[in-house]
């Protein structure tokens, strides 16, 4: 069975403090997979082990593999794993224009340089994945003067310029109003449908597509479950994970979270 990740006894720290003490976690590249956890949990630093930022702690029983592969030169990474995170948008450089936010995509940069150039194929298919979403009428308009919304979906074409077999998104509804919300979960929907598989990290039950069939908790640094999401999305197991009280209600493959009590 392919494997989009495997990791194995990871010691990783942010700086001084240790995020993982022996992280063990697998993820199919048959599943599409949401992980889930509270604030503190690990998301993030989950996030930038996949996308290199980070390494582990050098072990002789531990390992990163990423596509069966533990060493990867990042720009070749980045043409098979799109990552698309609450940080790049933040960090992004607010006065490029939303053409060069999707073509920054070549480079995995926060803007377009100086010394970077760009094929004439790499501009069709930036302006065909910007036409895809609906983006046509705003790749000459700076990224800073973009609603949220709109941010998100550039930095979305920026992620798919490569066409990559993966895309992870980092709460992708973080921030947009019911509008945009839908229309974004609408886009993934249809990625998903097209045979991109995808890595959802969240604490937002509500922003799990339908498609999404295997789920993983995550809870101080640890994988507590890895289950189909029937299993695991329910009022008990979510009450303990966020260690508050809610009740689970699904409809039409969405789940949703209300209090637990009156």
């Amino acid at each position: 069975m392919n494997k989009i990740l495997e990791i194995k006894n990871a010691s990783v720290f942010q700086g001084r403090t240790q995020v993982f003490d022996k992280l063990s976690l697998e993820l199919s590249s048959n599943h599409s997979t949401a992980i889930i956890g509270p604030n503190g949990s690990g998301k993030s630093t989950l996030l930038k082990l996949l996308g290199r930022e980070i390494y582990p702690v050098h072990s002789e029983h531990s390992y990163v593999r990423i596509f069966s592969k533990e060493r990867w030169v990042v720009s070749e990474l980045k043409t098979k794993l799109g990552i698309v995170s609450y940080s790049l948008q933040q960090n992004y450089s607010a006065d490029a224009i939303g053409l060069y936010v999707v073509l920054s995509g070549f480079y995995g940069s926060d803007g377009i340089w100086s010394f970077q150039t760009f094929s004439p194929k790499q501009i069709e298919m930036a302006n065909r994945v910007i036409d895809d979403l609906g983006l046509t009428a705003l790749k000459s308009r700076n990224f800073e003067t973009m609603s949220t919304g709109e941010q998100r979906k550039f930095l979305l074409a920026r992620a798919l310029v490569h066409n990559p077999e993966v895309l992870v998104l980092d709460e992708p509804t973080s921030g947009l109003d019911l509008c945009a919300c839908f229309q974004y979960l609408d886009i993934i929907r249809n990625l998903i449908s097209l045979g991109i598989k995808l890595i959802l990290v969240t604490h937002h039950i509500h922003e799990i597509p339908p498609e999404i069939s295997q789920v993983v908790f995550l809870k101080d640094g640890k994988v507590i479950a890895n289950d189909s999401k029937e299993k695991l999305l329910t009022s008990k197991n979510l009450s303990d994970l966020f260690q508050t009280s809610v009740k689970v209600v699904e409809s039409n493959g969405y789940y949703q979270t209300i209090p637990g009590h009156s």
